[in-house]
């Protein structure tokens, strides 16, 4: 029985990670499955030998507070990789976590076949990482196709398989009457998967909503959750009366009113690219505590934070960042779109010029799971 272990690092991941496992599992059910993953893939049956909250870190000082947790963690892993001795270690994005077991697995044991899902980010910050990577990775898959020639320049297999956030899905609708009033637009609300990140966002848009209630009374507010931290979002919102807010976590029905949206401020990451492909305009925010906002603006080599904007060398999506992340300037921001209907259309239409870069021609899935089956048989 061949056997396959997968490595996440965060909720996003363990998302792209299912998408691919669960084409692997349609073309071969005979496979045998461990990973360090959260509900996506242990809705696939695939049991976790982790919770993934325990690996869950934002941020250098949130790292260098849980260094002995995190390096206990990893050596864990690595002993329960060697122990499973799979086919293929298929580790997902989150490299700090993900990439180090890898490596140390590669050392123990080199027959085992190491394929890396979404490539480290060299083009924002250490592009000399590409040179280690060689050394345990067997190949790389790629969500954009501007980072082949980081990996072709070291001679790292490695293949552009597009992004799965963009793969059109068919699944069953919902009534969504008896959630949002239909006499109310709905703006969506992204703070974050990590605890850290909502703790720091969730404060700032509560503030945005309270300043757009008092101009406004035709809104309903969505956050848009993960299962970890819907009670979170729920109890604050409750402490600040607000009843034109409603917080899913249901991954289907968050599709739907995203799709519904009329418009969207989210965090920044990969999210912003399903709220492009939903064709929601949105404005970008993101803020993190000032040490570390010193220490990424030494390391970074790019301009901007938003993938749609990095790829065009200029700003599709307002970004506001650090100290323009506040409720006065998200409000000011929301409502100069809501007042401009043709600035909404031209950000859509901008946006889908550039999803079509990032496509796979087929599915990004698909082609995934195409490459670690060769693998598999070779």
């Amino acid at each position: 029985m061949k056997k396959i272990f997968i490595i996440t690092g965060e909720p996003s991941g363990d998302k792209l990670a299912s998408k691919v496992i669960s084409k692997l599992q349609k073309n071969d059910p005979n496979i045998k499955f461990s990973c360090v993953g959260g509900k996506h893939l242990n809705s696939l049956g695939i049991q976790s030998i982790f919770d993934l909250k325990e690996i869950t870190y934002i941020g250098f000082t949130s790292v260098l507070l849980n260094i002995f947790k995190i390096k206990n963690t990893i050596n864990k892993t690595v002993e329960e990789i060697i122990k499973f001795n799979p086919d293929i270690l298929f580790s997902v994005d989150s490299p700090d976590f993900t990439l180090r077991v890898v490596e140390k697995v590669k050392k123990l044991n080199s027959q085992i076949k190491t394929v890396h899902y979404v490539a480290p980010q060299v083009w924002v910050w250490r592009e000399g990482r590409v040179k280690n990577f060689k050394k345990f990775l067997d190949h790389i898959l790629l969500l954009f196709d501007f980072e082949k020639k980081y990996f072709d320049k070291e001679n790292i297999p490695n293949t552009f398989v597009g992004h799965p956030l963009l793969e059109q899905e068919t699944k069953n609708r919902t009534d969504l009457s008896n959630i949002i009033s239909s006499e109310k637009k709905i703006i969506s609300l992204f703070c974050g998967s990590r605890s850290s990140e909502v703790n720091l966002l969730l404060p700032i848009l509560i503030d945005f909503i309270n300043l757009m209630n008092k101009k406004f009374d035709n809104f309903t507010f969505v956050f848009h959750a993960t299962d970890e931290n819907k009670n979170l979002i729920n109890m604050k919102i409750n402490k600040n009366n607000l009843e034109n807010v409603e917080v899913i976590s249901d991954e289907n029905i968050k599709k739907q009113i995203l799709n519904n949206s009329i418009f969207a401020v989210t965090k920044s990451g990969t999210i912003s690219l399903e709220i492009c492909n939903a064709k929601v305009p949105s404005i970008i925010i993101y803020k993190m505590n000032f040490l570390n906002f010193l220490i990424i603006k030494m390391l970074v080599k790019i301009k901007f934070a938003n993938i749609i904007n990095i790829i065009n060398s200029k700003e599709i999506i307002p970004e506001l960042i650090q100290k323009e992340c506040n409720a006065k300037e998200i409000y000011n921001s929301v409502v100069y779109f809501l007042k401009n209907p043709e600035l909404m259309k031209k950000q859509i239409s901008d946006c889908e010029e550039t999803l079509t870069k990032i496509r796979s021609k087929t599915s990004s899935s698909d082609e995934a799971a195409t490459v670690l089956t060769k693998f598999l048989i070779s």
